[in-house]
Formats: C-alpha cells, sequence, structure tokens
C-alpha cells in the first residue's frame, strides 16, 4: 500500500484578485500535522482548500493522491472537517440524524446509517443522545456532535479549523483527548501554541504564505517569541484582523 501523504503544490487562492494564499508547498506523510498562525493569515481558507470545499486559484491538492475538489466522492472517504463553529457545520435538529446525515451522503441506505451513528455515539458514551435536540446541547457537546459526526464517516485524514477557540480548559482537554484515542491521521489549525504541542510535523503561517516548517518543539519557540514581540509593537493598527 502506498504511504499515505498531504501534498500541496504551489497552492493559491484570491478573492476579488487578492491573494489570500500564495505559493503554499507542504508536503508530509506525518499522522499529526500542525499549522500555526496568527488570526487573518489565512488558515481557516487552507482548512477549506484542503477539504475540497473551495477551488484553488493556481497549484494543486493531493490528499493520498486523489484531488478533492474534482473527485467529491473520493472526498468524502478521504477527508472530513471540523470547524471552529459547530453552528456552521450542524444541519439537523435531533443529534442522531445528523451523525447518519454523512454516512447518507457516502452512500448508506437509511437503517444502516442509522445502525453505523448508533454505534459511534455508544463508543462515546453518548447512546441516550440520539434523539436528543441538538439545540439543548452545550457548546462543548456540539462540538461533540460534530466530531462523531465526521469520524462516523470513517475518513483518513480529519482537518481541524480551530475547533477549540472559545471552549473552556476542561471542554478543550475532553475533546483532545477523543481526537487522540480515534487514531485518525490530523492537520490541526491554530493560532494557539499549546493545541499544537507534541505534533509531529509543523508548519508556520503567515500571510498567506509558509514562513518555516520542522519539529514542535522549536517552531513553537519561535512562533511564539515572534508573536510577544508583534504584540510588544506600539502600533496596533499593524496587527491583523
Amino acid at each position: 500500500m502506498a504511504e499515505f501523504s498531504i501534498r500541496l503544490d504551489d497552492l493559491g487562492y484570491e478573492v476579488a484578485g487578492r491573494p489570500v494564499l500564495s505559493g503554499i508547498t507542504l508536503h508530509s506523510p506525518a499522522r499529526r500535522i500542525g499549522v500555526v498562525g496568527r488570526n487573518g493569515s489565512g488558515k481557516s481558507t487552507l482548512a477549506r482548500l484542503l477539504a475540497g470545499l473551495l477551488k484553488p486559484t493556481s497549484g494543486q491538492v493531493r490528499i493520498a493522491g486523489i484531488d478533492p475538489i474534482r473527485d467529491r466522492r473520493a472526498a468524502l472517504e478521504t477527508v472530513g472537517i471540523l470547524f471552529q463553529n459547530p453552528e456552521h457545520q450542524i444541519i439537523f435538529p435531533h443529534v442522531g440524524e445528523e451523525i447518519a446525515f454523512g454516512l447518507r451522503q457516502q452512500g448508506l441506505n437509511k437503517a444502516e446509517a442509522a445502525r453505523r451513528g448508533q454505534a459511534m455515539l455508544q463508543s462515546f458514551g453518548k447512546a441516550h443522545w440520539t434523539d436528543a435536540p441538538v439545540s439543548a446541547l452545550s457548546q462543548g457537546q456540539k462540538h461533540l456532535v460534530c466530531m462523531m459526526a465526521v469520524l462516523a464517516m470513517r475518513p483518513q485524514l480529519m482537518i481541524l479549523d480551530e475547533p477549540f477557540a472559545g471552549l473552556d480548559i476542561p471542554t478543550r482537554r475532553q475533546l483532545a483527548r477523543h481526537l487522540d484515542r480515534s487514531g485518525t491521521r490530523l492537520i490541526h489549525i491554530s493560532h494557539d501554541p499549546g493545541d499544537l504541542a507534541g505534533y509531529d510535523h509543523l508548519f508556520w503561517l503567515d500571510r498567506g504564505r509558509i514562513m518555516a516548517e520542522g519539529a514542535a518543539a522549536p517552531l513553537l519557540a519561535d512562533f511564539t517569541a515572534e508573536m510577544i514581540r508583534q504584540g510588544d509593537l506600539d502600533d496596533i493598527a499593524d496587527l491583523a484582523g
């Protein structure tokens, strides 16, 4: 079996002629890849390009050899994405329906999708959530529903677009533990170095370009030092939104 890898070659994306990402080249077979960058650096755009939700303006994306924008059926089997805001991901009013939806998109019949969705809930100790209204859940619980919905589809790779932003420390730790136990390959995109400590391979994204790559500890130390330096500047107008 060929080695699983993520390949971005000279990837670019523009909005109304303005470059958001430029010349992104990223090659890695690592199981846990981190992308760190400040707000406004193009992280969420990169996540959506990786998942095949946006079409590149230039260059190409390959996840395990497939182009996720051109081969949507293969993409559904290969890559999943967890957004920062679960409200942008959840469609259905009840938990069981939400988890079954992606499975139906993969071609499972209604009964099989329900069975596998129930098995996923059971594996997380949440079988009693099947008929629970999503509106009654806390923000952290909604994040967990989204995570279970993606994991139920058994993707080879999960993209995390700052899913822990705004959550309290216990919730962040619990969700991170669930992800670790899943054994799924991850690309975790975050502005918070604490989210990415211990990852196998890191990339530093700044103003739409890869500034550095390498092992987690030294790269995160350099990133943190630079963020502190920028935070100590007097002109706040120079800070990204």
